[in-house]
């Protein structure tokens, strides 16, 4: 590896540090956010009206915003920055925006009108149950318009990361977070049905992070402009780029509409498990999937659209190395204690024992694939930055009939379990179409370096469940002890199984962890 590929290396790693470390803050808002949902209003119908509500204009974000808008955005703002002038991809910025904002509008009206047959097809089961439904279709109603605003947010993602910033577009979620969690004290007493506090913190939530990029644009000179020219070549790119990443990047937010659908037709609280624990999973794809993922579609397209082929491969093997290392024992931890994980987050007020059990036994299976899920950002940008979503929409096509076909045979045995399982099981299918055809696109990018890493962290981590297994068989876990003693229990056995997983890869000489070692230090020198 040569100075300019260490180079680029340490922008990503950087680029992701500082994605990570924001995701971290916001994810932690959002489990603020969770146990406060969870102790005021628990597992209940009104819960799963709301998260399926609050799922549908969710599904919207990530199929209309960071799931296609950003990476189908950032290859061709990249390449305008590299070989036109910055004028020309400010312009290019501009139109996207006022487009971008056109056909949001449309949508949120659109949306807010035929509600109640998106709800129909989002949740069939609950269609027998008239109070139900329409608590569902009236917070879908109220929610819509966040669309509007998340999706001009994920595009002011694109610009700024097009741009290595990297630290406003990550923190945004702070807002709604805040948001959500001040309507729940402050105006749950005002609504009849107390659940609408939360559709309305959704709406400020999404004012707020849009509001929140805006001194950034200005900073970079993007002033968002009505430019409406349709025949722009970039804008002619993006949208070829951007139609099948719709379903392509998107397979993981049709998975969880999938299993909505489903869990919908299972006993009352199925959807509110799934949801909790896909909570849970969305703190390290947040803090780890999404942050190196984010940070390596800027660094890939610039590879791209240099014509430097063998350090994008050199680039996605290092990505993948520096995922498998975070993801690995986050898999095995998040297996290991899953019901302590979701008794101590969530166990309180109206959440129970068994609220907790069921949950935790769903985030069991949804970690099964928590590797296949971090890998796929990295593989997705791969493929984007090489301008090619066909084979994104493929593979995810592929995933997706495997989905369904494994939630319909496996939720029979398993309940709600099952669908957790069949999510897992597609994206780990995902991923492997996926590195199957990019070898074929680029030639091989994964070299015995690569699988040597790969051992020792899967070794590693191995030691680190053999401690975990030695603290639980040693102290059992009691679900029904205090919160400070459940507390206690997790907080130290997390301790011990991390500092075993370091320490291991430090003596097997993990590359990963002496990268890491080594930016400490450089950090630490400056300071």
């Amino acid at each position: 590896m040569n100075k300019k590929e260490t180079s680029e290396n340490s922008r990503v790693v950087k680029a992701a540090g500082i994605v990570g470390a924001a995701t971290m803050v916001s994810r932690a808002f959002g489990l603020v956010r969770d146990m406060v949902i969870a102790a005021l209003f628990g597992a209940s119908w009104a819960t799963d009206a709301f998260w399926v509500a609050f799922r549908i204009p969710n599904m919207l974000r990530r199929l209309l915003g960071e799931g296609s808008l950003t990476i189908s955005f950032v290859p061709v703002f990249t390449e305008y920055l590299e070989k036109k002038s910055r004028k020309e991809a400010i312009e290019l910025a501009q139109n996207a925006f006022a487009i971008l904002s056109a056909i949001l509008a449309l949508v949120s009206v659109l949306g807010i009108l035929i509600s109640p047959i998106i709800v129909g097809i989002i949740a069939p089961g609950f269609i027998s149950d008239p109070q139900k439904f329409g608590l569902t279709v009236f917070l879908n109603r109220l929610m819509f318009p966040y669309i509007f605003f998340i999706a001009l947010v994920a595009l002011c993602m694109g610009i700024l990361n097009s741009f290595r910033h990297f630290s406003a577009p990550a923190l945004s979620p702070v807002m709604l977070n805040i948001a959500m969690i001040t309507a729940a004290f402050l105006l749950r007493p005002f609504f009849a049905e107390p659940i609408t506090a939360l559709a309305v913190g959704v709406l400020i939530g999404g004012v707020l992070q849009l509001t929140m990029q805006w001194p950034f644009l200005l900073k970079f000179g993007v002033i968002p402009k009505l430019k409406f020219n349709l025949q722009h070549p970039g804008i002619r790119q993006i949208g070829i780029l951007m139609l099948p990443a719709v379903l392509g990047a998107g397979v993981s937010t049709i998975n969880v509409f999938v299993g909505t659908v489903l869990a919908s037709l299972l006993p009352a609280g199925s959807v509110t498990y799934l949801f909790y624990a896909d909570r849970i999973m969305e703190l390290p794809l947040g803090v780890f999937a999404i942050a190196i993922g984010t940070a390596t579609l800027p660094s890939f397209s610039k590879h791209v659209a240099t014509g430097k082929i063998e350090e994008l491969k050199s680039g996605i093997a290092f990505s993948l190395r520096l995922m498998l290392f975070l993801t690995i024992p986050a898999t095995a931890g998040l297996m290991a204690l899953n019901l302590p994980i979701i008794s101590v987050l969530f166990q309180r007020g109206a959440f129970d024992v068994q609220a907790a059990v069921y949950t935790g036994q769903a985030l069991f299976c949804y970690a099964i694939g928590l590797c296949a899920f971090s890998l796929l950002r990295v593989f997705v940008s791969s493929f984007y930055s090489l301008q090619d979503s066909k084979w994104p929409l493929k593979a995810a096509t592929i995933a997706l009939i495997i989905n369904v076909l494994a939630s319909l045979i496996l939720m029979y045995y398993l309940k709600h379990n099952g669908i957790a399982l069949a999510s897992s099981i597609s994206a780990i299918v995902n991923v492997l179409v996926l590195s199957f055809v990019l070898k074929g696109k680029i030639g091989k990018f994964l070299d015995k370096a690569f699988y040597e890493s790969v051992f020792k962290i899967i070794l590693s981590a191995v030691v680190m469940l053999g401690v975990i297994g030695l603290i639980q068989y040693s102290m059992p876990w009691n679900t029904y002890a205090v919160l400070k003693t459940r507390l206690l229990y997790l907080s130290s056995t997390m301790v011990s199984g991390a500092c075993v997983f370091f320490l291991c890869a430090y003596l097997l000489k993990s590359s990963e962890m002496y990268a890491l070692i080594n930016i400490l230090k450089k950090r630490l020198s400056r300071s």
